[in-house]
């Protein structure tokens, strides 16, 4: 038989596993320090400045305009009436046309009239034969009396039948002219050219009866008024502006004023002031302007509401940007600039006019600051911005 071996110990068999452990356990935490070491290296990086663009204000000259709200009016409006009563027999235009001065428009019953003119002016032929006759013995009798061949008395009857028979010969002439005035009066002829309204009456309707009545209106298109209100600081900045000027009243009433409508782009209508009132409304405070408009096209119709501009001043050397350029808060309109270091600085401005597309900038910035134009809310105030420069080309309607 073969002896029985003895069992091998198994104590490096256990051990083995535990030192592996360890062996795995050392190894993480030199990586973990490693990794940690690595990490407090790390510096944190700002990122770089925001990008901006900005551009200097263009210079050039602009014309400061006063601006105001009107309405347009017809420089003639009249009712037609009928001034003698009759009956209405004839309308001789067609509602809404245009017809020139003196055209006949309406007949009221003309027969009537035209006979009391007749008899008029038969009552007028016989005073003049009256005063023919009364003269001529007039005559006779200062004959007679100078050779004493009759009564001074006879005389004094002759003069006295000649200086009446001239005096019906004068109301039988003012009866002639009174009968010839009515006469016309039947015939309502345009008093100037214009646009005749529609007909109020009807053929064949008894007017004048009691009063005047309303036949129609006609209205003057060409040329039209525009009025419109200034206030009392415009008032005093422009009477402050022609002293220095030396202009005089005659001077502002030929100032050139421009329209524009609702609906039109710009002011493309233009004429001239035409007057002023003497006293400014205490109710309102504003003086009441008036213009002057040719409107030979009939563009213009009286009531329309209208945008009104008055050129008063041309400035020079004038600082305009980007009307997007601009900010608002509530302290008012500003822009943003930056500055020689880069830096974003908000500036409070004054503004003007805009002039195609730039806004003059009447106070608060100078020629040379680089006004932020693109890129406005990356451009934070206080911090530093990567600046491009840009050009601003000016714009036509700014560049005279």
């Amino acid at each position: 038989m073969k002896p029985k071996r003895s069992p091998v110990p198994t104590t490096t068999n256990r051990a083995a596993p535990q030192k592996g452990l360890i062996v795995c356990r050392a190894t993480t935490a030199i990586v973990f320090a490693c990794m940690l070491s690595a990490c407090e290296q790390n510096a944190f990086v700002p990122p770089p400045p925001a990008k901006v663009d900005v551009a200097v204000p263009v210079q050039g000259s602009f014309t400061r305009y006063l601006e105001a709200t009107g309405n347009t009016a017809p420089i003639k409006n009249v009712d037609l009436v009928a001034r003698v009563q009759g009956v209405l027999q004839a309308i001789n235009y067609k509602d809404g046309t245009f017809v020139k001065e003196g055209t006949p428009l309406f007949t009221i019953e003309p027969e009537t009239y035209k006979l009391k003119l007749e008899q008029a002016q038969a009552a007028e032929a016989g005073a003049q034969a009256s005063v023919r006759q009364t003269d001529a013995d007039f005559k006779r009798q200062q004959e007679l009396v100078q050779r004493q061949a009759v009564a001074q008395a006879t005389l004094d009857n002759s003069t006295s039948a000649r200086d009446n028979a001239q005096a019906n010969l004068l109301q039988a002439q003012a009866n002639t002219k009174i009968a010839a005035v009515n006469y016309g009066y039947t015939n309502v002829v345009a008093p100037f050219d214009g646009i005749v309204s529609a007909h109020l009456v009807s053929v064949g309707e008894l007017v004048g009866a009691s009063s005047p009545t309303q036949l129609a209106t006609i209205v003057a298109l060409d040329p039209i008024y525009v009025n419109f209100n200034v206030n009392e600081q415009d008032v005093l900045r422009i009477r402050t502006e022609a002293r220095k000027r030396g202009m005089t009243p005659d001077d502002l009433r030929q100032l050139p004023v421009e329209i524009g409508l609702q609906t039109e782009t710009g002011y493309p209508h233009k004429g001239k002031l035409d007057y002023a009132s003497p006293t400014l409304n205490q109710s309102t405070g504003t003086l009441p302007v008036r213009g002057v408009l040719p409107n030979a096209d009939r563009a213009l119709l009286p009531g329309f509401f209208v945008r009104v501009r008055v050129p008063l001043e041309e400035q020079k050397n004038a600082l305009m940007v980007p009307d997007a350029a601009l900010g608002s808060d509530q302290a008012g309109r500003y822009v943003l600039v930056v500055n020689s270091e880069n830096v974003v600085e908000q500036r409070k401005v004054r503004i003007g006019p805009l002039e195609g597309g730039l806004r003059v900038i009447e106070e608060g910035l100078k020629a040379d600051d680089r006004v932020v134009t693109a890129g406005l809310l990356r451009a934070i105030p206080g911090q530093k911005v990567d600046p491009q420069p840009k050009k601003v080309e000016a714009r036509p309607a700014a560049a005279k």
